[in-house]
C-alpha cells in the first residue's frame, strides 16, 4: 500500500461556482491533491478507506424557509461524517455533489461552504472536491472518507449475549424540533437547532473502537431502528431499558406543548447522529456513554418486555 487514495470527483474549479467553493475550504494535512484537477488525492496512512454515502432533498431532508445554508452545510456534513466514526475509523475527507436552483443567491451559496467547512473543522477533514449543476431543488449528495489507524472496523455483527448497550450523544433532540417546526412554535431554541443542526460526538467513535466496542452504528433513522439492525446483524436479542434516559428539561417542555410522550423521540426520533454500541460488560465506560440495556439471545428489540416494531425513518414514507 502507498498510503494515497485518489477520488473522482468532477472537474472541481472548471466553472466559476465552484472555483468560489474551492478558494473558500483550506485543505488539511491528509489532503495531497485538492480541487482544481479532475481528481483530488488523500492519503489514507492505514492502507485502507471507509467510505461513505448520503443524499439530501430540499423539503424532504430540509426546508430553506427553516435552516440557513450555514445550517444545511454543516447538516450534510455531519449526518456523512458521524458514519465514518461509528466504524471507528478518523474522517479525512469529504466530497460534494450540488445541485442548485436558479434562486440560490451567492450569500447563501458561501454560508453553505462554510457550514461544510467549519463541520468538517471539528473532526480535522476537508472538502477535497465535487461537483455542480442546475437543478429545480437544492439536492446534495456527500461523500466521506475516514481512515482506521490500524483498527479493526467495528460494525453492527459484532454483538453478543452479555453485552451492555449504550449510547453517546443527544436523542430525541432533533424529532422534538422538527415537530415544534411544523407546528409553527418558536422554541425551546435547543430543539430548533438540534433539527437544523446535528451535534454528533465525534470523538467517541474511534474512542470506542480502542475500548472494545463488539458493535456500534449512528443513531440517524432512530433507536429503536437502528438497533434493529444491530440486533438482526449480530442475530441477538436487544432489551432497553426505558427508565436509564434522561429526557431533559426542553423535551419536557416541548412533549408538554404538544401534547405527546418525550420517549417516543427518544426511541423512534432520527437525525440526532448519536451514538449507540455494545460492549463487553468488563469495559469501563467513559461518562460520555450511558447504558442503557443489554445484548441477550433472542430476536429483536424490546421495551419493557414488549417487543418493538422497528418505527423510525422511512425514505418512502410520507
Amino acid at each position: 500500500m502507498n498510503g494515497r487514495c485518489v477520488i473522482t470527483v468532477g472537474d472541481l474549479g472548471e466553472f466559476g461556482v465552484v472555483a468560489r467553493i474551492a478558494e473558500r475550504l483550506p485543505q488539511g494535512g491528509t489532503v495531497l491533491l485538492g480541487p482544481g484537477d479532475d481528481a483530488a488525492m488523500v492519503r489514507s496512512p492505514d492502507g485502507r478507506v471507509v467510505v461513505t454515502t448520503d443524499l439530501l432533498i430540499e423539503g424532504r431532508h430540509f426546508r430553506r424557509d427553516w435552516s440557513s445554508g450555514y445550517d444545511i452545510g454543516r447538516k450534510a456534513a455531519a449526518q456523512n461524517l458521524s458514519d465514518i466514526v461509528a466504524m471507528g475509523a478518523d474522517p479525512t475527507g469529504i466530497v460534494v455533489g450540488l445541485g442548485l436552483p436558479a434562486d440560490a443567491a451567492t450569500g447563501w451559496l458561501d454560508d453553505l461552504t462554510d457550514g461544510f467547512r467549519d463541520e468538517c473543522d471539528l473532526v480535522g477533514a476537508s472538502v477535497v472536491g465535487g461537483d455542480v449543476t442546475r437543478c429545480d431543488l437544492v439536492v446534495l449528495g456527500v461523500t466521506a472518507l475516514g481512515d482506521l489507524g490500524g483498527r479493526a472496523p467495528v460494525t453492527r455483527s459484532g454483538a453478543r449475549p452479555g453485552d451492555v448497550v449504550a449510547v453517546t450523544g443527544r436523542l430525541g433532540h432533533a424529532a422534538a424540533g422538527l415537530a415544534l417546526l411544523a407546528a409553527g412554535e418558536k422554541g425551546p431554541a435547543e430543539l430548533l437547532d438540534a433539527h437544523r443542526r446535528p451535534a454528533p460526538p465525534y470523538a467517541c467513535g474511534p474512542r470506542a473502537a480502542a475500548l472494545g466496542a463488539t458493535s456500534m452504528l449512528d443513531v440517524s433513522d432512530g433507536l429503536l431502528q437502528d438497533l434493529g439492525h444491530v440486533a438482526e446483524a449480530s442475530e441477538v436479542g436487544i432489551v432497553l431499558l426505558p427508565e436509564a434516559f434522561v429526557i431533559s428539561e426542553s423535551l419536557e417542555e416541548a412533549a408538554g406543548r404538544l401534547g405527546v410522550d418525550p420517549l417516543g423521540w427518544i426511541l423512534s426520533g432520527g437525525d440526532d447522529h448519536a451514538l449507540a454500541a455494545t460492549f463487553p460488560q468488563s469495559v469501563r465506560l467513559p461518562q460520555e456513554w450511558t447504558v442503557v440495556g443489554r445484548a441477550e439471545a433472542g430476536k429483536g428489540v424490546q421495551v419493557n418486555g414488549r417487543s418493538m416494531a422497528y418505527e423510525g425513518w422511512d425514505h418512502f414514507r410520507e
